[in-house]
Formats: structure tokens, sequence, C-alpha cells
């Protein structure tokens, strides 16, 4: 039993996860050593060894979660502790949580920081897959079937935007309406969807005029402007992607080696957390950009793949959910760095600097790593039973004597 299940886990995408983490690792130390002296004061190690802890531990609840059922997160209890859990926790960021970056998203338990957004990304994650495929058989009726966990949804986004973390809130949001879209609804219901966020955006808008100067503040219009126009505003609101832009393009093909970044010298503000990427085009090129895209596109489209292997509803949604989680977020940071969308200050998956990204990133993997192997054991198990068991070969005086009997039949 041990062997079949050790047999039925998939390697290549414990592998990847393995390989990002320790590449970001490293890339962290690079990008982070001469902030860590010349900003803060500290050891040139100091974001290296706290992100060395952050993965020790996160490799250790990834070697849980890989381990326990997946199906257990169905029950009811665990559903409303982690609803609960999630909702209080980002109470608690919107009554006294701690400031870093003009936004309240962390509190603070002794020497470390938590951020409690990122762990109702899980919370998000199985509570929508959970309670979707319970309800398959009434999936499309709105008031029963579609409803009640949209509200949970869209509560825990309003909660993460308070904060105010917007581009977290908007990655929860897309999570949840993938999750949605494919949890099996008919595509009239989905539009049904569509029309009532239209709505209620329509009932909101008086709103959104009334409260524009607090909604839309200085800070969140500068990144709209340093979007539109980066160098002309490069000196305030384009500063940070000005500087992306020169590391990106000193970078060329190889790079100029490990460590070699100027841009990381001061230049290039969060050069080990949101921008590591531009860090890692300067320094490696086009390669060391290759091998992180690579990476990533391999755990979504893997993990992809696991969900349409699932004969669990379940299971197939939580693959989903974990996958998109990664590809948005991906894309939402590569878009700012890179200026295709605005900067949202939203870390790389596995490479940036974090603990709260990393372990939620690593509890994640343990699960997707757990469907996987349930499907792969299941299509074993019931191959082996589906293989007839063959009969024995006769003895040859059984041959003999049947051989016998049919030379007397035919005479």
């Amino acid at each position: 039993m041990l062997k079949k299940i050790l047999r039925s886990y998939d390697y290549s995408i414990i592998a990847v996860y393995f390989l990002l983490c320790l590449f970001g690792l490293i890339m962290i130390y690079s990008a982070s050593m001469v902030v860590a002296v010349q900003w803060f004061g500290y050891p040139a190690d100091f974001f290296y060894e706290k992100q060395k802890i952050n993965l020790l531990v996160g490799f250790l609840f990834f070697l849980f979660f890989a381990i326990f059922p997946y199906k257990a997160y169905k029950n009811k209890t665990f559903l409303i502790s982690i609803t609960l859990a999630a909702v209080l926790g980002l109470f608690a960021v919107v009554l006294f949580g701690h400031v870093t970056n003009n936004a309240q998203s962390w509190i603070q338990l002794g020497a470390r920081k938590i951020q409690p957004s990122e762990f109702a990304k899980i919370s998000v994650i199985i509570y929508l897959s959970a309670v979707y495929s319970k309800k398959q058989s009434y999936i499309n009726q709105l008031n029963k079937g579609v409803l009640p966990p949209l509200l949970f949804l869209v509560f825990v986004c309003f909660l993460i935007a308070m904060e105010p973390d917007n581009g977290t809130a908007l990655i929860t949001l897309l999570i949840g309406m993938t999750i949605i879209v494919c949890s099996g609804m008919r595509f009239r219901t989905i539009m049904k969807l569509v029309m009532l966020g239209l709505l209620l955006i329509a009932v909101l808008s008086p709103f959104l005029i009334l409260k524009f100067e607090k909604i839309f503040t200085e800070n969140r219009m500068g990144r709209f402007a340093g979007y539109l126009d980066p160098f002309g505003t490069g000196q305030n609101e384009g500063f940070q992607l000005v500087n992306s832009y020169l590391a990106i393009g000193s970078g060329g093909l190889k790079g100029l080696g490990l460590g070699q970044s100027v841009q990381k010298l001061g230049y290039l503000p969060e050069a080990h957390t949101d921008f590591i990427m531009a860090i890692i085009a300067e320094e490696l090129g086009a390669f060391g950009v290759a091998f992180v895209l690579v990476g990533l596109g391999y755990i979504v489209l893997r993990g992809l793949f696991i969900a349409t292997r699932s004969k669990d509803p379940f299971g197939a949604m939580l693959a989903i959910g974990i996958s998109c989680m990664i590809g948005i977020q991906s894309f939402i940071n590569l878009g700012g760095m890179s200026g295709l969308i605005p900067i949202t200050g939203v870390p790389l998956p596995f490479i940036s600097y974090g603990g709260s990204s990393i372990l939620v990133l690593s509890i994640l993997m343990g699960i997707l790593a757990n469907v996987a192997m349930f499907n792969n054991y299941e299509e074993k198990f019931k191959a082996e039973k589906a293989v007839p068991v063959p009969h024995a070969e006769p003895s040859q005086p059984n041959a003999n004597r049947k051989w016998g009997a049919q030379r007397r039949t035919f005479k």
C-alpha cells in the first residue's frame, strides 16, 4: 500500500516547486544584500537567512498537506472553521493591522509579521471548491446553488480592499470567479452572474463618485500616471518602472552575471520582493527569465492537467483554483514590472521574498500534489482490478485426458 502511494505522486511538479524555491532563495540573496546593509543596517545575508527559515517551514507544511487526504477538507466543521478564520483574520488587520508600504495588510506577532489576506486565498479556494462540488445537482439554481458562496467571496475581497490591498483583492476575486466558471454551471447561469455584477456596479457608482477622493487616493492615481507615462514621471511615480526597464535592458541575452546587478544598489526599490524578476533579467539575462517562466508555466499547465484527470469534482476544482492562482499572480507581477499593467505590489510566486506568500504557496502545492496522487492511485488501483486473473494452465495428465475425450467424441 505505501509503495503504491509513493509511486503515485507526481514528482515532476514537486521537483519544479523545489527548484523554483531554491532559485528564488539564491536571487533573494543577490538582490537584497546591498539593501540590507545600506538601508537597514543589517548583515548582507539578513533577508536570505529569513527566507531560508520561511522555506524550511514551508517545506514542512508542503509535506504535511501532500500526505493529508484532500477529501477531508469537505468536512462541514472544517469549512466553517477556515471561513471564520479568514474573516476574523481580515477584520483583525482592518482594526489593528501593521502598516507597510501604505497598506495595513500585516499583523505583528512578536518579531514576525503575517499577512492574513494571503491565507484568505486558501480559504476561498477550498470553500468554493467544496461547496460547488456538493451543489452539482442544483448548481444552476441561482438563489440556492450559486449566490451563497459568491457572497462569501465578495465579502472577503471587500475586507482585503479595505486594508487597502487592491492587488490581492483582485487576485482573490479572479481565483473565485475561475472556480465558479469551471464548476459546471451552464453558460446562461454565468451570464446571469455577469448581469448581476454590472447591476451592482451601477448601484454603487453614485457612492464611488461621492467617495472618489478617498477611494482613488493620490498614491493609487500615481501608479496609473507612472504606468501611462513612466519616463515623463521618471523622478516620482514612474521611478520604479523606469529602473525596471533599465535592469531588463541591461541584462540582454546572457546577463551581467550573478551578483553583478547595478539597479539593486539602491536604484530599484523592492528589488528582492515585487521587482525581483528585473534583477534576474539584469544578472542572468533571457536565460534566467526563461527558467522562471518555464517553471511557473509548467506548474500551471500541469495543475490544469491534473484537474482534467480528476474524477472527483472537488479535486478538479481545487487543482483549477491553485493553478489559476499561481498563473494570475505571476501575470500581475510580471505585467507590473514590465509595464504591461499598473504596478500592484504583488510578489512573484516562489521567487519573491515573503514569509506569508511562500507558506501559502507551499500549502497549496502540497494540496495539489495530494490531488495528483489520488488521481494516479485510483487509476492504477482500478486498472489492477480490471485485469482478469489468468487461469492456471492444466497439467499434462489433465490435458491428455481432455484430448482423449475429444478424440472419442469425434469418432
